[in-house]
């Protein structure tokens, strides 16, 4: 008994190593939502720019919509940045931002500095809606149709490629489906 007691340091190290080495194969891109097929959580949140003006998921909903989370903060925001700066110029879909986390004077220079690619920024200052929606960190981006149903989440930056393969096939039957009333 005593020879067995003195190897379990070695065997709990050992099992929390292949948990972590397993882990290391896992891809955040690939982490489920379980919000997906379900509606855009209810809200009421200042807008960025302007802490008098409050907006609820009813000011989001009724045409194809994606929020993406962002901070000033995050380093791969700012790599996204440009990229979303060339969506926002596509009638088709209207992108929201939802400020995670951050400080809002920030934030605002940072639009200022950048350019504002959205049609507004939700200032989710303490994480409510973050964490209504199973917000990990920043950049995530989601999808939701016309209806208001969250139809995909996207963890980690948007590019050019990323875009081709993840968004514009769901965007263009999103576009689909609107056009024949589901």
């Amino acid at each position: 008994m005593n020879k067995l007691i003195r190897f379990l340091p070695l065997i709990l190290v050992l099992a929390l190593g292949v948990v972590l080495y397993r882990g290391l194969s896992l891809n955040p891109q690939d982490m489920p939502s379980a919000l997906v097929g379900k509606t855009l959580p209810a809200f009421e949140l200042a807008t960025l720019k302007n802490n008098g003006v409050k907006v609820t998921q009813a000011d989001i909903v009724g045409d194809i919509v994606l929020i993406n989370v962002w901070a000033t903060w995050c380093p791969t925001c700012k790599y996204e940045h440009p990229y979303l700066v060339d969506i926002a110029k596509d009638p088709q879909v209207k992108l929201y931002g939802l400020n995670y986390k951050d400080d809002r004077v920030a934030a605002q220079q940072w639009l200022q500095h950048y350019e504002d690619p959205y049609v507004f920024s939700i200032f989710d200052e303490e994480g409510t809606l973050g964490l209504d929606l199973g917000v990990y960190g920043a950049p995530e981006t989601f999808v939701i149709d016309h209806n208001g149903i969250i139809r995909k989440r996207f963890a980690g930056a948007i590019d050019t490629r990323v875009w081709q393969s993840e968004f514009e096939p769901l965007i263009a039957q999103l576009i689909e489906e609107k056009k024949q009333g589901k």
